[in-house]
């Protein structure tokens, strides 16, 4: 029987330039050390360090606890990153006086790639890189774009793969009510 395809708004590591593939593979090859580390709803979310693409601004994810925190890990050359910015530029619009606080993280290997994908698509939020590549292996990102919603208090809420604009209603829902939730 053949295996199923991703739909087409998930890319798989398959699609993916062949420099990225062992960085989001790695999961898969080492299953059984990884798998016990991914990040799943329920979980606390790692605990990554990331840096803006120009190196000047470093980001922990801790350092965001008490707010919501919206994680997308996005590259230049996924066409569905491409329509995920307007969405993750609007939340951050609305709701970040509230709380939310939008982070995306670019795993092109270049970051000249990544600086010119966000001349065609602004984005109106805050951007970072993992250089050394730990944080989307210690999430288990497999799919582009991933995106990863944290409570207030660390936690992994809500897990999406892929962008689909009809889908995003939900995810804001979400996010809206973890908003609502008390910080302690």
């Amino acid at each position: 029987m053949p295996l199923k395809s991703n739909p087409p708004h998930v890319r798989s590591v398959s699609t993916m330039p062949f420099s990225l593939r062992p960085l989001l593979a790695f999961p898969f090859v080492m299953t059984f050390s990884v798998a016990l580390h991914a990040a799943e709803v329920g979980q606390p979310a790692p605990h990554c360090h990331l840096a803006t693409l120009d190196g000047k601004s470093v980001h922990n994810l801790p350092q965001y606890r008490g707010k919501v925190v919206y994680v997308d890990f996005w590259a230049s050359w996924c066409g569905p990153c491409a329509q995920s910015f307007p969405f993750m530029s609007k939340l951050h619009q609305d709701l970040s006086g509230r709380g939310l606080q939008v982070l995306g993280v670019n795993l092109d290997e270049d970051p000249e790639e990544a600086k010119a994908f966000l001349s065609a698509h602004p984005a109106h939020f805050t951007v970072v890189a993992d250089n050394g590549g730990q944080c989307p292996m210690d999430f288990g990102v497999h799919a582009m774009p991933s995106t990863y919603v944290i409570d207030r208090k660390g936690v992994i809420r809500g897990v999406h793969l892929g962008f689909r604009p009809g889908e995003a209603e939900k995810t804001r829902q979400l996010i809206e009510k973890l908003l609502a939730e008390p910080a302690s």
